[in-house]
This record gives structure tokens, sequence and C-alpha cells, in this order.
């Protein structure tokens, strides 16, 4: 399925300050218009799409700051596409971990998404070692919280470790809109990997306290903070299928096998191919975390 056929299309303005571009290939980025230019947060991952939403942002305004909620490609790849546009802002778990994504190489990931939904775009990509010189990395490095404020919003940017470590919501309160990243994948398959789930469960109850109206998932449809416990659902579903092929003694492979929840749901745009490599590396992880044969990971 190529360039989200039969996908939902990009929505556009959420609210009469944000917006958001859905259902193409890569993460749920979008922007935030205030009074003093423009805050965006996550980069889409086709080139065009980059160039695209950061010329569609600065018609609103010079862009003041550009945040990214976490460390993987499909989130911080178009950074590339916005340099000289504001300051980047990181958690220092995003910076230190910087495009890095599980057994993957990252930049060939990103390489041959375009090849397939934005062969324009394609083109526009550097060569690896111009790419990694420059990729547009934080200008601002942060631990725990940060606020910004620009105009008359407020962006809270709050710690919620699980998915990665230095996983980061965006809440707007002034739009009662959150930007989750990877906290919450909406109606699409969840990636676990090196994921911590106790810590992603304590995140998503952090988030389920926040007063908004618009919750803006990793992936997958902009949805509401029922996603909290739907995605609750999802981790608890994992871990507990896992664990209980642990108890009754199923060796890795076995556990790797017999364990799916393939079925649940599709994966994200363009992601097809990945759902049997989805499926294999959520139930490996959590089986080397529950065996305790899982070392540091990012």
């Amino acid at each position: 399925m190529k360039n989200g056929e039969g996908r939902p299309r990009p929505l556009g303005q959420l609210t009469p300050h944000v917006y958001v571009e859905a259902g193409t290939r890569g993460c749920d980025p979008g922007f935030v218009v205030t009074s003093d230019g423009v805050v965006v947060i996550d980069t889409p991952q086709l080139p065009t799409h980059a160039l695209a939403m950061r010329h569609q942002a600065e018609s609103h305004g010079p862009i003041r700051y550009v945040v990214n909620t976490e460390h993987h490609v499909d989130h911080i790849f178009g950074n590339y596409f916005f340099a000289g546009a504001g300051l980047v802002v990181h958690h220092r778990g995003v910076f230190d971990n910087f495009m890095t994504v599980y057994d993957l190489d990252p930049f060939a990931f990103a390489v041959k998404a375009a090849q397939d939904d934005d062969p324009a775009g394609a083109e526009l990509i550097p060569e690896r070692g111009e790419y990694y010189d420059d990729p547009n990395k934080g200008d601002i490095v942060f631990t725990g919280d940060l606020t910004l404020r620009l105009g008359e919003h407020t962006f809270e940017l709050l710690h919620t470790p699980g998915h990665t470590p230095g996983q980061v919501a965006v809440h707007v309160p002034e739009e009662r809109t959150v930007f989750t990243g990877d906290t919450i994948f909406s109606g699409c398959q969840t990636w676990l990997m090196t994921s911590d789930v106790d810590q992603w469960l304590r995140s998503l109850d952090r988030i389920a306290q926040l007063d908004v109206d618009h919750v803006v998932p990793g992936h997958g449809a902009i949805t509401t903070l029922d996603a909290v416990r739907e995605q609750r659902a999802v981790l608890l579903g994992w871990k507990s299928a896992v664990a209980d092929a642990v108890a009754k003694g199923w060796s890795r492979d076995e556990t790797i096998q017999r364990v799916t929840f393939a079925e649940a749901c599709r994966t994200d745009v363009g992601l097809d191919h990945l759902m049997d490599y989805i499926q294999a590396e959520n139930a490996g992880a959590l089986y080397d975390t529950i065996t305790g044969a899982r070392g540091e990971t990012c």
C-alpha cells in the first residue's frame, strides 16, 4: 500500500491554532501558532512533507522552537529539513539517543520510506555522512520537565518515559491539546521493543490527569483521553500474555511463535510489511524483561 492509500487523510487544522498531519507515513507531527511565532512538534519523516510543513508553519510566522517527543527516526528525521528554523528542544534522553531505532538502520529506514512513499523526497535526502554531520539536534537540552512560553501560549514538556527514556508529551493548555508522541498509538500496532512497560503505564497515568479535549498520538487518528485506557489495555495485554508464556515454561522462541496481537489492529501507514517483525520483537523484548535476560537498552 503506497502513499497511505485507503488511510485517513491529513487533518490539517485541529483547533484555531493547532495544525496536525495524520494519516501519512511516519509519526503525527504538527505545529502551534502563537502571537509570537510557531512551535513545531515532531517533524515529518518524508522529506517533501517536512518541507511542506515548514512552509505552512512559516506562513503563520517565524518558527521559534522545534520540539521532538522522542529520538526515533519517524519523529526526528525531518529535523534536517528544518535547519535554521528556530531552536531545537530535546530532552536529554532524546539528544543522547538521537536517530537510534532498535536493531534497524535508521538512515536506511528513512531512505526506503521515502523511496516507497515520497519518491520526489528521496532525491532530497543527502548522503549518509552529510546527514549525520548536522542532523539538526537539540540547541536546548533539558532533564525532567520544561515549560516554554511563547506569546499567549504555554508549552508544558512533560517527561513521560516508557516507550523511550527521553519521551515527552507536549501539553498546550490554551488549546486543550496534548501531543503524546508514542506514549499513545491510536488504533494501530504498538511498538514495544526496548520499552519499559511499567514506566509507560505510569506515564499514561500522568497524561490521564490532563484537562484536554484533543490527544495527538504518536501514530494513528487524533483521539481523546479515552485512548489512555485503550493504550493501557494494550500494554497489559502484551505483558500478561508473555508472562503467561514464561509461567508455562515456553522458551523465548516458542513465545515469539505463539504470542501475537497481529489480529488486534493494523500497522501504521506504510508498515504492513513489518507486522511479523513487530510481533516478534515485542514478544522477545518482553520475554527478556520478564526473565531478567534483558540488558540496558534505549
